[in-house]
């Protein structure tokens, strides 16, 4: 489990992200405007080629590859990590607030930390033995790993990790699908949920952004509304 592994080294490693775009002027990605120029010949031409090409060719996207290596046959994309100050806190928000079920725990006593995983997956289809378990939940998709360095939970100098949307910025948040965005954010509201950005904050009208417990942040978006709020990017 080299990815495990990894996780043994205790560091606060910065992970940058993209602020920029909610430096409360709701920026420039939901006002749509390019900062740059384009002349009207380069214009015609990128108009041109998007007609008769969508935006996801290959003509259109430099370095893209379409028919994927059959090496890589079976990969997805399976968790994201991020470090977390105090589990029962984000245990509580990540199960309660936003209704995740732990998939599975691993304590590692030697190395002094513990991964949580969670998920949107039925948990009662899950294996009995523990081992069938972890291999269980590794098979899931778009898992969030928690992971948890002991003692920051008591730790009076520790000041917390990097969420990303301050400099320097890299990581950024990650998406949450709900069924409605609004009423989502009613109930986060009630809840006492800390926001980024509400979904009438901006140009971009119902697409909102939360916090959790750490500072990190959670896009929130509904299917019924995604094309239309992004279109004029589309």
């Amino acid at each position: 489990m080299a990815s495990i592994a990894r996780l043994s080294l205790l560091r606060v490693t910065t992970i940058p992200s993209l602020s920029s775009l909610f430096s409360y002027s709701i920026p420039s990605f939901f006002n749509l405007q390019p900062n740059y120029k384009v002349s009207s010949t380069r214009s015609r031409f990128i108009t041109s080629s998007m007609a008769s090409d969508s935006k996801e060719s290959p003509s259109n996207n430099p370095g893209l590859h379409t028919t994927p290596d059959e090496a890589t046959r079976g990969y997805f994309m399976q968790q994201t990590m991020y470090r977390i100050k105090d589990p029962k806190i984000s245990l509580d928000f990540y199960s309660g607030v936003l209704g995740m079920s732990l998939l599975k725990r691993l304590d590692f006593p030697e190395l002094k930390f513990s991964l949580y995983f969670m998920g949107y997956e039925d948990t009662s289809s899950a294996p009995i033995n523990p081992v069938e378990r972890t291999a269980w939940t590794f098979g899931q998709k778009a898992t969030i790993e928690l992971t948890h360095n002991w003692g920051t939970e008591i730790d009076p100098e520790f000041k917390g990790y990097h969420n990303g949307n301050s400099e320097p910025r890299g990581f950024g948040h990650i998406g949450l699908t709900v069924d409605d965005t609004y009423k989502a954010c009613e109930r986060f509201e009630r809840l006492g949920v800390e926001f980024v950005k509400k979904p009438d904050d901006g140009k971009m009208k119902g697409i909102a952004f939360i916090k959790d417990p750490d500072g990190y942040w959670i896009e929130i978006f509904d299917t019924k509304t995604i094309g239309n709020v992004t279109g004029a990017a589309a």
